[in-house]
């Protein structure tokens, strides 16, 4: 027992939200029994320090399995070379937040730093243009096969599944009944056995 590699699997928050989402609690408790260690950091508010930063994480930490909500379903798309699950992935957030507009935004979830809110400024749209430049930019038939798409029938804040099927295929495209955000019966029926089957736990 004590020679069992470590299975790990890498939370990717979405905007606004920080490593002590429900979801992460959730999939920690879920996961728990079957010694599936989930990592969950806070997410850099700018998106060019927030994609360095989580390609340096998985390079170090080397999980099994990724998930991405919304806009972390941005950066899970660009972590090449490992499975990864897509829920709900928010790909245009250049786009999406030059639409809702400029300035301070509260923290939706308690970050370890302690801060409570941030502004989102014409330098961060830029930034996020910048990294939506590399998406979709490493896809071969082989990592076809490594990415899932879960979308919510009533997600009315995001629509990428065009984007998702345009790159990816209609193979592991999934439809889910539910809305933008998780919540922990979308988990349990939905996305915990995609996780099972993927790690073969």
């Amino acid at each position: 027992m004590s020679n069992r590699k470590i299975v790990k699997l890498l939370y990717i928050h979405g905007f606004a939200s920080a490593g002590s989402s429900g979801t992460a609690v959730h999939l920690r408790n879920m996961l728990y029994e079957y010694g599936v260690e989930v990592i969950s950091p806070d997410i850099p508010v700018m998106p060019i320090e927030a994609l360095a930063f989580l390609q340096q994480l998985v390079a170090e930490e080397q999980p099994s399995l990724i998930i991405g909500t919304s806009m972390g379903g941005l950066y899970t798309e660009q972590m090449y070379g490992v499975p990864r699950i897509m829920v709900n992935p928010s790909f245009h957030m250049a786009r999406h937040l030059t639409f809702q507009g400029l300035g301070k935004r509260e923290f939706l979830n308690k970050r370890q730093d302690g801060a409570k809110d941030f502004r989102v400024d014409k330098e961060m749209i830029a930034q996020f243009r910048e990294v939506e430049k590399t998406s979709f930019s490493k896809i071969t038939e082989e990592e076809k096969t490594r990415v899932w798409g879960c979308f919510g029938k009533n997600d009315k804040f995001v629509n990428c599944q065009p984007d998702f099927k345009k790159a990816y295929g209609s193979d592991h495209f999934q439809l889910f009944d539910g809305e933008h955000r998780l919540n922990d019966i979308v988990l349990k029926r939905d996305i915990f056995p995609l996780i099972k089957q993927i790690l073969n736990i």
